[in-house]
């Protein structure tokens, strides 16, 4: 066996396989000999590696096995590969170049620099906070967007010739069908950044000029399930608190897409989570694991639906039932009844206020009479940015401003107001905060709910109990200097 360690190998070896794909499959060439070239790599590889090598080079290959930890510090030594490179890389160590696929091994080999490029996207994004990334081909435009605290930027406009390797190579890292161009395609990747390992959804979608393509990151590391810190109001919290620990009933959480429901009951599960408690999930996907919790993957393509899993998870004798959301009138029927025999039922709702759950349920087919017995308690949220600590600028609100959030009493006070430096990426913002409307509730609204009264009319009573609104929960926050008022006016209504 070749002794890595001492190793010497000529630059016009090393050549004849580029840095980032030796990096990448994890290969080395030794020499080349009459029949053919010698290359280095892993046993288990070996099959997988073999034809695919072959087309590349367009000679014969032998295989030289060798552990894994001596070709690592062999690549890395020889090619001059930094620790950095070596950790971006890791997620596309498993990854092979099929020799059924020409496009793919034509793009691979013809511009290394996408492989780069594609890494350092991802490792850019992690760095910089960012929930997705946007890469969009356009007719005379290519451009690379992250979504960073809830808005779009756009950071990088890359070459157009750049296009369709990058797509490529992204859909190699995600092991989805690099052929197929017409039909959307979902699929994952795992990454390494430092010592973290980062989950990435991948979607690809057909559009005029080309394929784009998301990526949703999912950083364990940044996922907040302490709920002291989400964002709740003292006198929310307690009262929430509360709610969570009762052996039946049903609590909701509505907002749009992203703002943060998912997080708010993963927080709530974290909080009651313990041996004793038997508690279930049905998502739409996982989005992350809960250690101690059982999490259960709806497949609609295979008939396990919300419904279909809930009348399963019945069977199992949870205590607690988390349903991702509640989407039809079977799965809102079977849900309330869960609440109403023993079980505390967690779930969520696309409506725009509290009081307007409510009548969505009933909307769906539940009998008023069964929600009024069944509902706790019922937030609304959204997801504020908040000013970055170390350059929000003291500032006086504008006529309009004031007049929009009906603070002209509140004409002399400062508010603060996004600036920009090297913390927040120039953006003036650094990270986010719920902002929540809590409606516990109690036997004056039961009886409402009960009577079919209108979404307006259960506002106006919970108002007079003390219920605040989300812009105005959002005007607090922006009163301590948390968040700006144009922030209030972009995410809450009236």
């Amino acid at each position: 066996m070749v002794d890595l360690r001492t190793i010497e190998i000529p630059t016009e070896v090393l050549s004849l396989i580029p840095k980032q794909t030796a990096v990448e499959l994890s290969v080395l060439p030794l020499r080349v000999e009459t029949d053919g070239v010698v290359i280095a790599m892993r046993e288990e590889a070996v099959s997988a590696l073999l034809s695919d090598l072959m087309f590349l080079l367009g000679k014969r290959v032998k295989a030289e096995i060798v552990p894994d930890a001596e070709l690592t510090d062999a690549i890395r030594r020889l090619y001059g590969v930094s620790e950095l490179e070596m950790s971006r890389s890791a997620a596309s160590n498993s990854q092979v170049v099929s020799v059924h696929d020409e496009e793919r091994l034509e793009e691979l080999s013809s511009d290394g620099s996408v492989v780069d490029l594609a890494n350092r996207i991802i490792s850019d994004a992690v760095r910089m906070g960012a929930s997705d990334i946007h890469i969009e081909s356009y007719e005379r435009k290519f451009r690379i967007r992250y979504r960073i605290d809830g808005i779009l930027h756009e950071i990088l406009h890359p070459s157009m010739d750049k296009s369709k390797p990058l797509v490529s190579r992204l859909k190699i890292m995600a092991d989805l069908d690099i052929a197929e161009k017409r039909r959307p395609q979902d699929g994952r990747i795992r990454v390494k950044e430092g010592d973290r390992v980062i989950d990435i959804r991948v979607s690809t979608l057909p559009t005029d000029f080309g394929e784009k393509v998301v990526l949703r990151i999912l950083d364990k590391s940044q996922l907040q399930l302490d709920l002291e810190k989400l964002g709740f109001e003292q006198r929310d919290l307690d009262v929430f608190k509360k709610i969570v620990h009762l052996p039946y009933g049903m609590v909701l959480v509505t907002g749009p897409t992203g703002s943060g429901k998912t997080t708010t009951l993963y927080a709530a599960l974290n909080y009651i989570n313990r041996p004793e408690i038997n508690i279930t999930t049905i998502e739409d996907p996982i989005e992350y694991n809960l250690p101690g919790i059982n999490q259960t993957h709806v497949r609609a393509d295979i008939g396990l639906t919300f419904a279909a899993a809930l009348r399963s998870i019945l069977r199992q004798d949870p205590n607690v039932i988390m349903i991702g959301e509640i989407r039809d009138g079977d799965t809102a029927e079977i849900a309330i009844r869960a609440a109403l025999t023993g079980h505390l039922v967690f779930s969520t709702l696309h409506t725009n206020d509290a009081p307007s759950a409510i009548t969505r349920l009933i909307d769906m087919g539940v009998e008023p009479f069964l929600v009024a017995s069944s509902v706790k308690m019922i937030l609304a949220q959204r997801l504020l940015r908040k000013l970055c600590p170390k350059c929000r600028d003291l500032t006086k609100p504008t006529v309009e401003q004031l007049s929009e959030l009906g603070l002209e009493k509140k004409a002399k006070h400062e508010f603060y107001a996004p600036k920009g430096c090297s913390l927040c990426n120039r953006f003036g913002y650094k990270g986010r905060t719920a902002v929540y409307e809590v409606l516990p509730i109690h036997n004056g609204l039961s009886e409402m709910i009960a009577r079919n009264v209108t979404a307006n009319e259960l506002r106006q009573h919970a108002q007079t109990e003390g219920l605040l609104s989300l812009r105005q929960a959002a005007v607090e926050k922006a009163e301590r200097g948390e968040t700006s008022l144009e922030e209030v006016i972009r995410e809450t209504a009236v």
